[in-house]
């Protein structure tokens, strides 16, 4: 799940980075209305979250501008208006959820993984990925081979949904870099083989059929059959 988070508190957004990519997320960070409505415009993400009190926009605007321009992503505002009417208004205004600061940060996941379940198609359908017998949950971040759990680390399973989302086509180190880190690292870097051997290694172990393929020189692969 990708998520963009509009903060400008550097404490809350470093914070708040942190332990939504700890629960699984892909998380970008935008400081000011400006950034989100270029990252969100260029980017299809599932959910956002939404401070009111930005440095150049009115979180309200932002969401207004977000919903012309055909970003439908549930929007879940956090903000310390506490009144009833500006929590209202948000909502009148194009949010799904509001959640007043301060708060616990086990609400703010509860209240991101509603609004996913609320807002997927097919009843809920949406929220899993399914390759041969390899089943993702995209809620709960759980995924299983043959029906048996795999302990994945939290960056493990976003490599895995990467790789499920485009199961059948090649990926590179550099789309991997970029869609699963964020390049927030140097694209000479291993990390990427590293993560790939421990998850085949969880993936395709006791004797599993194969899913994971390394094309050598190219990148990697999840096979659909």
């Amino acid at each position: 799940m990708r998520l963009l988070l509009v903060e400008d508190e550097h404490d809350i957004q470093t914070f708040l980075k942190q332990a939504l990519a700890d629960a699984g997320y892909q998380v970008d960070v935008a400081p000011d209305g400006k950034t989100a409505e270029a990252l969100a415009t260029s980017t299809a993400y599932d959910i956002l979250i939404v401070d009111l009190g930005l440095p150049d926009v009115d979180g309200i605007t932002l969401i207004l501008c977000l919903r012309h321009i055909g970003v439908h992503a549930p929007v879940l505002i956090l903000s310390a208006r506490r009144s009833v009417d500006d929590r209202v208004r948000g909502l009148e205004q194009g949010g799904d959820d509001y959640l007043t600061k301060p708060f616990a940060l086990a609400e703010l996941l509860a209240r991101l993984r509603n609004l996913l379940k609320r807002n997927s198609p097919g009843g809920g359908e949406a929220t899993r990925l399914r390759v041969l017998d390899l089943e993702l949950d995209l809620l709960r971040r759980e995924a299983t081979r043959s029906g048996q759990p795999l302990q994945l680390t939290p960056q493990e399973f976003v490599l895995l949904e990467y790789l499920c989302r485009n199961a059948g086509r090649v990926v590179t180190r550099s789309m991997i870099l970029d869609k699963v880190w964020g390049m927030r690292i140097q694209p000479d870097t291993n990390v990427v083989d590293v993560h790939i051997y421990r998850l085949r290694g969880k993936v395709d172990g006791n004797g599993q059929q194969p899913l994971i393929r390394t094309l050598r020189g190219v990148g990697y692969v999840i096979k659909e059959r």
